[in-house]
């Protein structure tokens, strides 16, 4: 019990990063596969760094306060290569949302920690991070409510919303530390961020110069326009709000707005098309974010019949199973034509997670979640350095045994 507290305490901030705050009081604990020596709970501790004169360029957070980063130098062969990582924490879709958020280290640098640890995909040790620990790795912190896309304000509530410009004043400060002269770059995020990552992509292409081998990395980004248990479309309802509130309109790519609404353009479904940068997905087939907040949600569940469920796929019963079993056909035919690619990756695991890639125990442990008995970490480094395809879609709930499902309280 000690071992698992101790887990609880130093990867709570990753674990919850891609909840908006109707969740975030959620209580969860883990699977025993999830218990390590208290020796590998060690990490790299990592300062913030406020981004000074971003506000002259109207980059703030939504309080108006500086936004922020965490950077830890790369070192010996990897001096002149880039990792960064882009948090996520949800959206807020309404003026009200936006308030409470900007209370929060979602919405203001003023509530940031001084620092966070590094792991997973941010680790500096090579044996939890074979192939980036020695990277410069960029942990940008997401205050903005909107994946780092929005350009709007609201003068009455005091709310700013100001991600694209946080985004692009945070890659000047990258670039005048020297990723301009970045040999190799990876731009990757979880959940909000990991939807950044896939908008901002092709944008962080450009930015680096021409021989740079450049790609971009999705974790739990791949959020479905999908049917929640009411017959209706929760996400896409937030999603509309954030879009609307927030003017992420004005940042979304042209060729996609060309042939659909701006809301449809904001779900990664359709602009992974439009990507033109190698980019590789990591998902949970059974995202549990997904499961709580876009296809069971309160809102569509008013009865609470899936609140055993949602809190524990152990729980669920045979109708509630075959509804994710669809929900996980519809993630697979979504990218099916992603995949045909010989650029893009993917591993869709049958896992009850989310937010796979900031974890020691998920990203590449001795029993993190396999498939084809190859680790997240190592399927990433296959294919950012080119050393093997990556298509991997595993077998569907129960069969994957590796999982590391995450159970509410």
């Amino acid at each position: 019990m000690m071992k698992l507290l101790i887990l609880f305490a130093a990867q709570f901030t990753f674990l919850v990063s891609g909840f908006i705050s109707s969740e975030s009081d959620s209580l969860f604990s883990f699977s025993q596969n999830d218990l390590v020596s208290v020796n590998q709970l060690q990490p790299l501790m990592v300062n913030l760094t406020l981004i000074h004169g971003a506000d002259s360029k109207g980059a703030v957070c939504l309080d108006g306060t500086l936004p922020g980063y965490h950077l830890d130098r790369g070192f010996g062969s990897g001096s002149t290569s880039w990792l960064i990582h882009l948090e996520g924490g949800g959206w807020c879709n309404t003026i009200r949302n936006c308030v409470y958020r900007k209370k929060t280290p979602r919405g203001s640098s003023m509530y940031m920690e001084n620092q966070i640890p590094f792991t997973g995909i941010l680790s500096n040790k090579p044996e939890e991070n074979p192939d980036f620990f020695n990277w410069n790795r960029v942990k940008l912190r997401y205050c903005d409510g909107a994946s780092f896309s929005g350009d709007s304000e609201n003068e009455a509530a005091g709310l700013q919303f100001r991600g694209q410009r946080i985004w692009l004043a945070a890659m000047e400060e990258m670039m005048s530390q020297g990723m301009e002269n970045a040999e190799q770059a990876l731009l990757s995020g979880c959940s909000a961020g990991g939807l950044a990552s896939i908008i901002h992509c092709d944008e962080f292409q450009t930015l680096l110069p021409k021989p740079s081998k450049v790609k971009c990395f999705s974790d739990a980004g791949f959020f479905l326009d999908a049917l929640d248990v009411s017959g209706g479309r929760s996400l896409r309802d937030l999603f509309g709000g954030v879009v609307q509130l927030q003017e992420v309109h004005k940042n979304l790519p042209k060729n996609c707005l060309s042939q659909l609404d701006p809301t449809s353009c904001f779900f990664p479904q359709n602009l992974v098309e439009h990507v033109e940068t190698p980019l590789f997905l990591l998902n949970a087939a059974y995202d549990v974010w997904q499961v709580r907040s876009s296809l069971a949600p309160s809102t569509a569940d008013p009865l609470g019949s899936w609140n055993d469920c949602k809190s524990n796929h152990a729980e669920c019963n045979s109708s509630q199973i075959q509804f994710l079993q669809d929900f996980r056909n519809q993630m697979l035919d979504d990218v099916k034509d992603f995949s045909k690619s010989s650029q893009t990756g993917l591993f869709i695991n049958s896992c009850f997670a989310h937010c796979q890639s900031e974890r020691r125990e998920l990203w590449f442990a001795d029993n993190s979640p396999l498939i084809d008995e190859k680790p997240i970490a190592v399927a990433v480094g296959d294919w950012f350095f080119d050393r093997e395809v990556v298509k991997a879609i595993d077998c569907p709930y129960p069969c994957d045994n590796s999982c590391h499902n995450l159970v509410f309280k």
